[in-house]
């Protein structure tokens, strides 16, 4: 069955981890170099909360909810919310400054081959702020965005997955799903989407799967 629509998670996907940012981030806090060291994906074995996570100990809302009292706690602010770090992190600078230059080029190559876009996350405007995504030039270029911070559905429910296809109005077996976190690439597996696990230490190879699944050179 031919591919017709490319469905992304945003946060890792779309733009750089907070983990690749940690230098942006101390300038924009005022913290010294080097403060920030938890790395996630990038070093699991010195992060003890994602090794948690990983497991499914805690949610991925909850290790953010932990890191994001942790960083206030180093300016001397009590936050709440996780949007709360990321606008102080990033609120000053140019979007596009870490948006993943890889995506904005699949982009264009899938634009091009007239396949249907969508983003399908479960914190886009929880973690960013309702008005950010009009910040972002090529948010018109997606068909629909499903953002469980308004469904309250969170990956990897399969009734997250129903309701991009429902929007898309098309058959899982014609997406292609990308995601950074394991357990919701499974959880479209289950629904018989292509996927590809986002290996955030590899972009560029990530959206070239992406873009192989979807028969685009």
């Amino acid at each position: 069955m031919k591919k017709q629509a490319l469905i992304l998670d945003f946060g890792g996907v779309i733009t750089k981890t907070l983990f690749e940012t940690h230098r942006d981030t101390e300038r924009a806090l005022g913290l010294e170099p080097h403060t920030l060291t938890w790395q996630g994906p990038f070093a699991p074995e010195t992060d003890a909360l994602w090794q948690d996570m990983c497991a499914d100990k805690i949610t991925e809302r909850d290790y953010w909810q932990m890191r994001t009292k942790q960083v206030g706690a180093l300016i001397g602010t009590d936050w709440h919310k996780m949007q709360d770090f990321v606008m102080a992190a990033r609120g000053k600078m140019n979007p596009l400054d870490f948006i993943r230059p890889e995506f904005l080029t699949t982009l264009a190559k899938v634009k091009q081959a007239s396949i249907t876009t969508a983003i399908l996350s479960n914190e886009l405007d929880l973690f960013y702020g309702k008005d950010f995504r009009h910040k972002l030039p090529f948010i018109d270029d997606f068909a629909t965005i499903i953002d469980a911070t308004y469904s309250k559905i969170l990956k990897p429910d399969p009734r997250a997955y129903q309701a991009v296809l429902d929007a898309l109005n098309i058959e899982a077996e014609q997406t292609v799903f990308v995601d950074d976190q394991w357990r919701n690439i499974v959880g479209a597996q289950k629904m018989n989407m292509q996927i590809v696990h986002f290996d955030v230490m590899n972009p560029a190879n990530a959206y070239q799967n992406a873009l192989d699944l979807l028969a685009i050179k």
